[in-house]
């Protein structure tokens, strides 16, 4: 099947199936005489694994190393278990930010009532007077 084909079968764009080419993340397909890619079921598997993987926030690291393993079955989890520990760690550390952040704009939002100007907001004022080196 040629790029377009794959890139509709899967759901993703054609420039991030070249990407992902690039990145050593998809084999190189055969081409054709005339010079057009052509990708096989097994392309097609490979990418709907980097599309999950994606859509679970993994890195492009952590997918291609989850690549490996797949590629190498008869090794113990406790790799991918590990590397999922750490993603699991960094999401939880990603959640603890933007908790933050959604407190620091609740604050801000609870500063401020529709009845002011905007010369007189509450929320702009509140911006405006945070240093911009808090957290």
């Amino acid at each position: 099947m040629r790029i377009g084909q794959l890139a509709r079968l899967v759901g993703i764009d054609t420039q991030t199936i070249r990407f992902y080419e690039q990145q050593g993340l998809l084999p190189p397909p055969d081409r054709q005489k005339n010079g057009y890619r052509v990708y096989t079921e097994e392309h097609g598997k490979r990418l709907a694994f980097i599309r999950r993987c994606r859509i679970l926030d993994l890195s492009l690291a952590e997918t291609s190393e989850l690549q490996s393993y797949q590629d190498d079955p008869h090794q113990p989890c406790s790799a991918v278990n590990a590397l999922l520990d750490e993603h699991i760690s960094h999401v939880r550390s990603q959640i603890a930010a933007l908790q933050a952040v959604e407190k620091q704009l609740v604050s801000l939002r609870a500063g401020c009532n529709d009845d002011r100007e905007v010369e007189r907001c509450g929320v702009l004022a509140g911006i405006r007077e945070g240093s911009m080196y808090q957290q």
